[in-house]
């Protein structure tokens, strides 16, 4: 087995890269359906089974434009690929989904709609709905997570995200924007667990203070729990065995330290920074995990990474906010 070269990030060797976005572009429809079967259907090596009630006795009814389609023997109910999936109801060709995924998952810190929309030569309205639809997909890799336990080690803290206040121009204008009175209200806060060596686990607040119960319902009993002086995390001193630090005296010290969480905020922060240059409130959750995910696999190939999204995409039933999304936005 080939060892990469001591000091090389893990980005720059081959292992990185297995899988092209020329490989995608060049399947013909055919090949595409199959690719997206086999990923749906591994333990039928692809052969269709019915979303409805489990049974693979189908067979196939095409629509008369060459769409593929199935009936199932037993509840009679017809279906396609992404029947019961979060590309349910598409309307693009399934390659240029499954193109999708793999420039999603190629970038390290985020992917614009609006660059996305480009790339695939589609509305923006398209590519923010279908980037929100692929964030849906990796955010259900950690529904429910517990990490942690006994012998294990996690790292908890918190980073406000929006509501920024511009200042004003002039000097004697301008207020102290730390203030509550002085700020727009919109400002969030994303609370990170990060169990060492293993996963991470996000969730958004109105402040730290609002998010112990998440913490406890997350992290499992016995785990030794590093956190910063923040008064937030007082509490969680009666359940766990608790290693704080204090960064204005260092960084890590006698073992304490959240240099972990602190690297995830820094994903996000350039990811807000480079690609997205504002995070909605309403969907700051999502933005959230999709860090996390790509924090999970920072250490694996984007062919495996495109192979879990799509999988994921495919346990994922139809997504509930974003089914007709700029539909219900014109009505409204």
């Amino acid at each position: 087995m080939s060892r990469r070269p001591k000091g090389q990030h893990f980005l720059l060797t081959a292992a990185a890269r297995t899988l092209s976005l020329a490989t995608v572009l060049r399947l013909s429809d055919t090949e595409a359906e199959a690719v997206f079967a086999a990923i749906r259907w591994p333990e039928t090596n692809g052969r269709p089974v019915c979303p409805a009630c489990d049974c693979d006795a189908v067979y196939d009814c095409r629509r008369p434009n060459g769409a593929p389609r199935w009936r199932c023997k037993r509840c009679r109910k017809d279906f396609s690929l992404t029947s019961g999936t979060l590309f349910a109801f598409h309307k693009l060709a399934l390659r240029t989904y499954l193109a999708a995924v793999v420039i999603f998952v190629n970038e390290v810190k985020g992917k614009g709609a609006l660059a996305l929309s480009r790339d695939l030569g589609v509305q923006y309205k398209t590519a923010f709905v279908l980037a929100h639809k692929i964030r849906e997909g990796m955010a259900a890799e950690s529904r429910g997570l517990v990490i942690g336990g006994v012998g294990r080690a996690a790292e908890i803290d918190g980073a406000y995200f929006g509501g920024h206040v511009r200042p004003e121009n002039r000097k004697e204008d301008r207020k102290d924007r730390r203030l509550a009175i002085n700020q727009t209200g919109k400002r969030q806060c994303v609370v990170t667990i990060r169990e060492r060596d293993g996963r991470t686990v996000t969730g958004v607040f109105p402040s730290e203070d609002a998010a112990g119960t998440f913490i406890r319902s997350r992290i499992a009993k016995g785990t030794a729990v590093h956190a910063d002086e923040s008064g937030a995390w007082n509490g969680l001193h009666a359940r766990y065995a608790m290693h704080r630090i204090n960064h204005q005296d260092a960084y890590s010290q006698d073992g304490a330290c959240t240099n972990g969480a602190e690297s995830f905020f820094s994903r996000i922060r350039r990811g807000e920074i480079g690609h997205h240059h504002h995070l909605s409130g309403l969907y700051l959750h999502r933005y959230a995990q999709e860090a996390a995910f790509r924090e999970n696999h920072r250490r694996t190939s984007n062919g495996e990474q495109f192979r879990a999204v799509v999988g994921l995409v495919t346990r994922t039933g139809p997504s509930v906010d974003f089914c007709g999304y700029w539909q219900r936005a014109h009505a409204a």
